[in-house]
């Protein structure tokens, strides 16, 4: 019971804008309509589960994961990160990284969509950082809220890409293609400085 006895809006409301300034659903859109009109699938509603159940996977057992692989979250990040960047290579020079040959490439629902796209490095470490200043239950319920706008993000994309034209689209795809490797570089730069940091301590 006490469980929810902890729960508070103001702490609730606080991880959610936290959660969502991170994952940028809206923001995601674009890159999302450019896997889709390439043929691969997004499941919305395994989308929308795979997220929660990583943050809720990732929020109490985290640091153990990391721990028993002899990783650490700075790690985690920059492969994120090498993966952002093909997918803004791909957006950019309108070339294929990922091959979409085989029945499992076809489907993009969990990666990159869910990882890295939605609940990537900087979200996972988010969670940790939330889990040291607020109740379980106000970091799951934001957590799921923020799961349900992805889910309702990847619908609305399906009928943006029928209504947007072709040139709206491709404008799009090159915008977004830009800011997501300005992204992938500035997250790799900033974990690989960690990392060094630590190496030489």
């Amino acid at each position: 019971m006490s469980f929810f006895t902890d729960f508070n809006f103001r702490e609730f409301i606080s991880a959610f804008v936290v959660l969502q300034a991170i994952m940028d659903v809206p923001g995601n859109i674009p890159i999302v309509l450019n896997i889709q009109n390439k043929g691969i699938h997004i499941s919305a509603r395994r989308a929308a589960l795979y997220s929660l159940l990583l943050m809720v996977i990732f929020l109490y057992t985290g640091e153990a994961f990391l721990r028993l692989f002899g990783l650490d979250i700075s790690s985690f990040a920059i492969a994120g990160a090498l993966i952002i960047f093909l997918i803004s290579l791909e957006m950019i020079l309108d070339v294929n990284i990922f091959c979409e040959g085989t029945d499992i490439s076809n489907d993009a629902t969990i990666i990159p969509v869910v990882f890295p796209l939605f609940v990537g490095a900087g979200v996972l470490t988010t969670l940790l950082s939330l889990s040291s200043q607020y109740n379980d239950i106000n970091i799951l319920l934001a957590s799921f809220v923020n799961c349900i706008l992805i889910y309702f993000a990847i619908r609305i994309s399906r009928v943006l890409k029928k209504y947007l034209s072709k040139t709206t689209l491709y404008v799009l795809k090159k915008s977004f293609g830009m800011i997501l490797l300005a992204i992938s570089v500035k997250l790799f730069i900033t974990n690989l400085t960690v990392l060094i940091h630590q190496i030489n301590a």
